[in-house]
């Protein structure tokens, strides 16, 4: 609370005295209660206007991002002026009444007539300060003044908790003063007229009134508050303490607290007015509102209520209670207000002199917080919630009303109200339906006990088909066995129990079966037999009857076998009936009576189970009274029913039958839990009437909700209440714009069937659900309902545990201990230790040792349910044994723990939300400067910035540390120089033998190269290769994402956009696409907010921007935006790339000059550019390397010229740099476009020259990854150019490498290649080990991409290789189950690949149906095209579904068939003529098109096809598909799958396979 002007004593007896009015500081502290002082003085009403029209402001608001402190600063900006004002001219502040005030002149009686003249002076100034503010956030506050002189009495009451009152007639006069008042007025009371100095007061006369309203008055002096000064008193302090409030002690006593207290929150009020009969006297008053007061106190204390104000004005005496102030919410509060305000009004009625008590309760958000003064304030509660009590209290006097929040969201059944005709109440727009609380005596109805929750026959019950299994499991042994069975279905609120209970109600029905099926509350575990009563009321068919008489006919007939008729009186209670009183039935005792109604219900059942088998169904069976559960024990014993509950967890110990039943042997007691993120996304499906959902959508809802389908209900209400969802119909992504915006506008489909969308077979009809445009998600208040939950959870935790929680709520959803540590204030390792331990215990956080076993349990999180067999019971005996060890043990695994995270979201942003704006501004720049110190790659990778040089292009770090500084700090040097010399003069000698020896000679070499290279590397271990893999995306995830986030709260817009790249460049090069377009756009959103900059630093960022924006897109198989991008991007960077072919051509020969320029100055010492240039160059280089890439796909010839000229010009920017590595990247970037693009004899003078930089080079670690990079490369560009025998040879060099090197993000690409070129040469021992090093790295890693190309290969060898590594069903159950994974779906090469595969084995079995659905699948992702080998092979594939799509055409004879095997054998020819098509591909492609010309009769080229492909494969050796050509020529090119089949049997007979089984071959 920003509000103190001076620095005053920070002594607990000056907070406390801040609270009360010096009335009661400096008054008498006798014990007596009541206690009355007389005396003389002035009153001062002061109502301001606008605050609660504010409060609504805040609280209805999307977005709380600023929260409860705007509210704060506005307030009291506000009241305490006013506060200083009555400070400064002598005054006291009585009590603070939302948003009023009341303050008192206490003088002797000869004075009054000067100090009136000093009070209206002081109201006139009060005027006058609101008068020339300006109103703000679109409010305008004013204030009306009503002033009052004469007697005045105080009256001290209460009991533990001291309380006071000024009453009198100068109070009801104020009152009625301030009424009359307009804004901007002062009117003076008709007494107060009579006492003031009248010759210094200008009036004005109001009609057919006593009263006047204040002109003008003469100047006066300051006066200032003594209290502020007191020193120590432990006794005043102990008198003082007993008028605040508990919540208020707790934060005086805790200082760190501070403005805690201060915040938007959700409460239940309850006004309490009392109305007194008149005449009494001063005594008689006091003490029936000391009665009241005492009574009041007592029972709110049972339910955490306190007392806020006590007023006492012309309408009686009122008292203003709050149920969930901080620190004191507790569960079900609204009904606990609600039980207590009946009982309140029972019992107040009842004291004498009290005429009327009428009560009025609302629940919602109100601001709840410390207004006024620095040095006199109030805690108090402000908010429409807070008038419409009150105002009900007044409208309907004499009953308990609420309003139809408090009506719905409370547990009591809705026959204990009854709505009320609607009235207009003064202040109050809409109050909508206001209903009459009747209390807890009224009689149950029959017809009321039915479940909470029906069953809807077009919405399925998701994600509970474990619970469903048990339940039918056990049905089959309750019908086949003669026992008794028990099913108890516990979970807490909003886990979906009544719904399970409906459903198992609807499984449960059958012939000769009677389910009986009620549903309790709250007031049903006060009532004697109640459980019984509503169960034996439906057996005996009484709850359908319309009158008693009825029910007592039906009831007599039935019982009239078991019971003497003249004990059938003992049943009226029971069944609400009037049989008459009997002598026998008075003179039986309670017991007895007991032991009829007993025996007579077990005789019904009994026969009643004769005839049909008995189901009880008992939702919220946690409120059966002790009698039923006695009677239920006996039951289970003696008869043959099932008996099914649903229960949340007991509140308390059970009672011992209930226990008796939970361990009973029939009993299965279940406890369910979360429902999985597939089940909640058919539920918002199914709730939203759409097919799909968008991707952040359903991550804000899988998140927020944590499984729980309330959670997931109430997320969805309040999105759609601020009307952020958008409904439309879906474009499929071909028939769409690609523009950025729409890249990733993936949508998410339900994991069932359901109904509801499955019917429409148009594609264009299907609806889908959408974010509305500019919404953020993640900046949205949780909903009420939820924040409640949270608070409640939160205050009943210890002040130093809610400080920890709130801290770590300012870093964020996830958090590690170093961070959280830093920034909790003066707490020790220990103390922090200890509150982790049980805050983990209790399930608001999860501890993890790192980010990988965090990603991985998220990733794993699915449906939880426990089956107990008997064994509630021993799980208390164990535990509770044990509780000692459980916690240390428990504060072990805390300490090992480095990551923690918030186990729900929602109570992450409620305790954010419980910070001021100021406190939390300071912990998001400690949480900045902390971070900062990591923030940059992992040791591994070279600690360097992911967006190479960017830290020095742009200065935005917090900290005086450079980035040098720390890289020095954890820099690991090379090895010895020794060494290093050594190696470097051998690596030497090979420049020389490049030009002595041929191509074969050289390329052995250059293995021998790579193996002296790993025994170094072996050798040395310790110093050249990590200790640990790659961590960069626990940076990304533990640092730079936090970073971001810090720093945008801050509005530090060019810090948080210096992160946001730097987060995007992250995940690109870790291959998620999708996270990085995420953060891509708030990147943008943060760069447009900066457009007026025009400096290098924001140009700079700009072009970074558009290559982060264009590799996305590149990565992604958007070309067209990638090169729009990209061109931007070298447009910024000054190196524009030109349009036309003239240009081109033009800067072609400029390049080539300033390449040969480059090359003249080798070995010449040239002083290497700055760290500025340097990250220019990199950028330049990163959109050319891209940019010839694209070029390269282009069919157009020209193109050609095009792609050359960005190789060219990335080789000259890699020169520029003189970094060694960048100088290779770009020489074999080169080489691979001059091989595919044909310059014969050029490619190898760049591999040479790749390997000339490398031999210079001293052994050390980035020597190392420089080598292994070049392995991978030349293996890479050796397989796509077909040379398969040293791709291999050069592979298992680059795969030993990156072992050693631990870079899990390169290696899987060099297994996968591995992999493929050992199958094609059919070397099936070698590709079976490999296979299974991929499979044991995709497991370990849980990586989506890795496991998508083990799978792609298994499918290869089911359908080429003739025997099964997987089978297809896991293969295709993998596929269905991550299509939808936001790494893979957008790997479109991949992805194609393995729809393609799928689609070709189901055209091999003619299951065309199941091929249309994959083919399409693939179909759209073939426009997404990337020059990656991934997609080629997927590419093939695909044709290869066209060619067998073909074959079933020209089977169905479909028109124009010759047309379309035209068109396709000129699409096959096409692919072979790119140059972005590699020549491993080339033979599978020419038996495409020799299997298409037999298909159409063109035996000729099917042969001159089948002798290129055969001639190829030669060159390459290519065995596999030369197998598959050798078949294709021996059967004279025509494909007969059962000759085939005997042949390619006796083919693959050698492998090593134990489970071996033969395909169909490739083309058929």
């Amino acid at each position: 609370m920003n509000i103190v002007k001076a620095s005053l004593p920070d002594r607990t007896i000056v907070r406390i005295a801040a609270h009360l009015p010096d009335l009661i500081v400096y008054g008498d502290f006798t014990p007596e209660r009541p206690s009355m002082e007389y005396f003389d003085g002035i009153l001062m009403f002061v109502d301001i206007s606008g605050f609660t029209a504010m409060t609504e402001k805040f609280s209805t608001a999307m977005y709380m991002d600023r929260g409860a402190e705007q509210l704060v600063d506005i307030l009291n900006r506000h009241i305490s002026v006013i506060v200083e004002k009555v400070l400064i001219f002598g005054g006291d502040i009585l009590k603070f009444a939302g948003d009023a005030l009341l303050a008192l002149w206490k003088v002797e009686r000869k004075l009054l007539k000067n100090f009136i003249t000093v009070v209206v002076k002081c109201s006139l100034e009060i005027h006058g300060v609101f008068e020339n503010q300006e109103s703000e956030e679109g409010l305008d506050i004013r204030v009306k003044i009503g002033l009052s002189a004469g007697h005045i009495k105080k009256l001290v009451f209460g009991d533990e908790k001291s309380y006071f009152l000024v009453i009198g007639q100068a109070v009801e006069d104020v009152r009625f003063a301030q009424s009359m008042a307009q804004m901007n007025d002062t009117i003076l009371s008709p007494n107060c007229w009579q006492l003031c100095d009248r010759s210094v007061i200008e009036i004005e006369r109001i009609p057919d009134q006593r009263a006047v309203k204040v002109g003008d008055v003469d100047t006066y002096g300051d006066i200032l508050r003594l209290a502020s000064t007191l020193e120590s008193d432990p006794n005043l302090e102990i008198s003082l303490q007993k008028y605040i409030m508990r919540s208020i002690l707790k934060q005086i006593d805790d200082k760190q607290l501070r403005g805690y207290l201060s915040e938007l929150r959700p409460v239940t009020i309850v006004f309490v007015n009392l109305q007194f009969k008149g005449q009494e006297t001063a005594d008689d008053l006091g003490q029936a509102i000391q009665d009241s007061s005492v009574y009041i106190d007592s029972v709110l204390k049972n339910f955490k209520g306190q007392i806020n104000k006590v007023f006492m004005f012309d309408k009686g005496c009122s008292f203003l209670c709050v149920f969930g102030f901080p620190g004191e919410k507790a569960p079900d509060e609204i009904t606990h207000a609600l039980e207590s305000a009946v009982v309140i009004f029972d019992y107040c009625s009842q004291i004498f002199k009290i005429k009327v008590v009428s009560i009025g309760v609302a629940s919602g958000i109100v601001f709840c917080g410390i207004v006024g003064h620095s040095v006199r304030h109030e805690y108090t509660v402000i908010g429409q919630k807070v008038n419409i009590a009150a105002r009900m209290m007044m409208y309907y006097p004499g009953i308990v009303t609420c309003d139809s929040v408090t009506y719905s969201n409370c547990s009591l059944p809705s026959y204990f109200f009854k709505e009320l005709p609607k009235q207009h109440m003064k202040g109050v727009a809409e109050p909508g339906p206001v209903y009459q609380c009747l209390g807890l005596n009224e009689k149950v109805l029959f017809g009321m006990s039915s479940l909470s929750c029906s069953r809807q026959e077009d919405y399925p019950l998701l994600g509970r088909n474990k619970e469903i299994r048990l339940f039918l499991h056990n049905m089959k042994e309750f019908l086949l066995s003669q026992s008794s069975k028990v099913l108890m279905f516990e979970g807490v609120s909003g886990y979906g129990k009544s719904q399970l209970a409906s459903e198992l109600g609807y499984l449960a029905q059958a012939e000769k079966h009677r389910v009986i099926a009620i549903g309790l509350t709250k007031v049903s575990i006060h009532q004697y037999f109640h459980t019984i009563q509503l169960l034996m009321a439906s057996v005996l068919g009484l709850d359908t009857c319309k009158h008693y008489k009825e029910r007592q006919h039906n009831l007599e007939e039935t019982v009239k076998n078991y019971l003497d008729e003249k004990l059938y009186c003992i049943l009226n209670d029971i069944f609400h009936v009037q049989f008459p009183l009997t002598r026998e039935a008075c003179t039986t005792s309670a017991a007895k009576k007991e032991d009829e109604i007993e025996a007579l219900f077990m005789n019904i059942l009994k026969e009643t189970s004769k005839e049909e088998k008995l189901i009880f169904i008992i939702d919220e069976a946690q409120y059966i009274d002790i009698t039923s559960w006695e009677f239920l024990e006996k039951l289970i014993q003696k008869l043959n029913v099932f008996l099914i509950m649903s229960l949340s967890p007991f509140a308390n110990t059970p009672c011992q039958s209930a226990i008796a039943i939970m361990k009973n042997r029939n009993t299965t007691y279940i406890i369910i839990g979360e429902i999985s993120s597939k089940d909640i996304q058919s539920k918002v499906c199914l709730d939203l009437n759409v097919a799909s959902i968008s991707k952040e959508l359903e991550m804000y809802l899988v998140e927020g909700s944590c499984g729980i389908p309330f959670y997931c209900e109430e997320l969805l209400k309040n999105l759609d209440h601020h009307k952020v969802l958008t409904v439309h119909q879906y474009q499929p992504e071909e028939k769409s714009n690609v523009s950025w915006h729409a890249l990733f506008k993936n949508y998410t489909k339900p994991q069932m069937n359901l109904n509801l969308f499955s019917s429409s077979s148009n594609e264009d009809r299907i609806e889908v659900c959408d974010i509305a445009s500019g919404v953020r998600l993640k900046n949205m208040s949780p909903p009420s309902t939820l924040k409640e939950i949270s608070l409640v959870q939160l205050d009943s935790m210890s002040l130093s545990q809610q400080m920890l929680v709130r801290c770590a709520a300012i870093i964020g959803q996830t958090f590690t201990t170093a961070l959280l540590f830093e920034i909790l204030p003066c707490w020790n390792m220990k103390m922090m230790v200890e509150a982790l331990a049980t805050l983990v215990q209790s399930s608001i956080f999860y501890c993890f040792q790192s980010q990988k076993e965090l990603r991985l349990a998220t990733k794993r999180r699915g449906a939880t349910v426990e089956v107990h067999h008997r064994s509630l019971a021993l799980k208390g005996a164990f535990a509770y044994g044990r509780e000692e060890d459980q916690t240390f043990v428990l504060e072990n695994e805390v300490t090992q723990c480095h990551i923690l995270r918030f186990c729900k979201p929602i109570m992450q942003k409620t305790a954010y939300e419980l910070w001021l704006k100021d406190q939390k501004a300071a912990l998001h720049v400690k949480c900045a400067r902390f971070l900062e110190e990591s923030a940059h790659k992992c040791e591994h990778c070279g600690s360097g910035d992911f967006i190479p040089y960017h830290h020095y292009a742009v200065d935005i770090r917090l900290n005086t540390l450079d980035l040098d500084t720390v890289k020095k700090m954890i820099h690991t040097h090379g090895i010895k120089n020794f060494d290093a010399e050594n190696i470097g003069c051998f690596l030497s000698c090979y420049h020389y033998l490049f030009f002595l020896t041929s191509p074969e000679k050289i390329g052995e070499k250059i293995l021998y190269f790579f193996d002296i290279t790993l025994d170094k590397i072996t050798a040395a271990d310790e110093i050249l290769t990590p200790i640990e893999s790659c961590q960069c995306q626990e940076v990304l995830e533990s640092v730079l994402l936090p970073l971001a986030y810090h720093f945008t709260v801050l509005e530090e817009v060019d810090k948080a956009l210096y992160y946001y790249l730097e987060i995007v460049a992250g995940y690109i090069s870790l291959n998620d696409n999708y996270l990085a377009y995420i953060h891509l756009c708030e990147g943008e959103r943060l760069l447009k907010s900066m457009k007026h900059d025009k400096s290098w630093c924001h140009t700079f960022e700009s072009a970074i921007f558009y290559t982060l924006k264009g590799q996305v897109s590149f990565n992604v198989g958007q070309m067209a935006l990638a090169k729009k991008m990209m061109r931007k991007a070298l447009k910024l960077l000054k190196r524009v790339f030109p349009y036309s072919c003239i240009s081109v051509l033009l800067q072609t020969h400029v390049e080539k000059s300033k390449h040969a320029f480059h090359m003249s100055q080798k070995g010449q010492d040239i002083c290497p550019p700055g760290k500025k240039k340097l990250a220019q160059l990199h950028q330049q280089i990163s959109c050319l390397s891209s940019l010839w890439q694209i070029y390269s796909l282009d069919d157009a010839c020209l193109y050609k010229y095009f792609a050359h000229l960005a190789a060219m010009m990335q080789v000259n920017s890699a020169l520029e740099t003189q970094n060694n590595f960048q100088i290779i990247i770009a020489y074999l970037d080169y080489s691979l476009h001059s091989q595919l693009a044909g310059y014969q004899g050029l490619w190898f003078k760049y591999e040479v020259m790749a390997f000339e930089k490398i031999f210079n080079e001293p052994l050390n670690r980035e020597t190392v990854e420089i080598i292994a990079y070049v392995a991978e490369k030349l293996s890479y560009i050796k397989y796509i150019m077909g040379y398969l025998d040293l791709s291999i040879q050069l592979g298992f060099r680059a795969h030993g490498m990156w072992q050693l090197i631990k870079d899990p993000n390169r290696h899987y690409f060099v297994l996968q290649r591995l992999t493929v070129a050992l199958f094609l040469k059919n070397r099936y021992q070698k590709m079976v080990e490999v296979m299974d090093w991929m499979w044991s790295f995709a497991t370990i890693e849980e990586h989506a991409i890795s496991q998508g190309l083990f799978y792609d290969i298994c499918l290869d060898i089911l359908l080429y290789g003739g025997f099964i590594y997987r089978t297809f069903e896991e293969c295709l159950e993998f596929i269905n189950d991550r299509e939808d994974n936001k790494i893979l779906k957008f790997h479109s090469g991949l992805l194609l690949a393995l729809y393609s595969d799928v689609a070709i084995w189901f055209a091999r079995h003619e299951k065309w149906e199941n091929f249309q659905v994959f083919f399409n699948k693939a179909k759209k992702l073939v426009q997404r095209r990337t020059p990656s080998v991934l997609y080629c092979s997927g590419f093939s594939k695909f044709m290869e579904c066209q060619v067998l799509c073909f074959q079933k055409q020209i089977q169905d004879q479909t028109e124009n068939v010759q047309d379309i095997g035209v068109e396709l054998l000129k699409t096959l020819e096409n692919l072979v003529a790119q140059s972005s098509t590699g020549p491993i591909f080339h033979p599978r492609i020419y038996h495409l098109m020799a299997y298409v010309c037999i298909l159409m009769g063109d035996e000729e080229n099917c042969n001159l096809f089948l002798r290129t492909a055969l001639q190829i494969c030669a060159i390459q050796g290519n065995v596999l598909e030369k197998i598959w050509l050798t078949i294709s020529k021996v059967n004279n090119g025509i494909w007969e799958r059962e000759v085939i089949g005997e042949q390619g049997l006796r083919q693959f007979a050698p492998l090593p396979s134990s489970q071996f089984s033969f395909f169909f071959p490739p083309g058929c």
